[in-house]
């Protein structure tokens, strides 16, 4: 597990999770460009229609939350770690759940979003904040 620090989301990316946390559709893809990409679970969403598709299912549905622990910014991009909770099946996931959000950021919008959960115990993140 990691021990939360002392870190600063970017604006959009906090806009973005407390529009998860708070299970607001519209305020979600208000973070994100008309053409963004989100991918989650190895599926795309490309563009509005589908990422709202996407958010109803996978966020909206399951009561997603995120809570984020810590965030990395590099070259445009903003690397978040986040314990993960909601109404999904937990079976054989560790506990808490870690889950990487590696956001792409331009114009002030959420371009991209990759959501990825490492392997227990593969998790490097507080090694990357330190890394040149």
């Amino acid at each position: 597990m990691v021990s939360p620090g002392t870190f600063v989301l970017p604006p959009i990316v906090a806009r973005c999770l407390q529009a998860i946390n708070e299970h607001d559709l519209s305020a979600l893809l208000r973070t994100f460009a008309a053409d963004a990409i989100v991918n989650d679970q190895l599926q795309d969403w490309r563009g509005t229609d589908a990422i709202a598709e996407w958010a109803r299912r996978d966020v909206l549905a399951e009561q997603l939350t995120l809570r984020a622990v810590n965030c990395l910014e590099h070259h445009g991009h903003a690397v978040v770690l986040a314990y993960a909770d909601g109404l999904f099946d937990k079976r054989g996931l560790p506990d808490p759940l870690e889950v990487h959000l590696y956001f792409t950021l331009a114009e002030e919008r959420i371009v991209q979003l990759i959501l990825l959960m490492n392997r227990s115990g593969t998790s490097r993140f507080d090694a990357l904040l330190h890394e040149p």
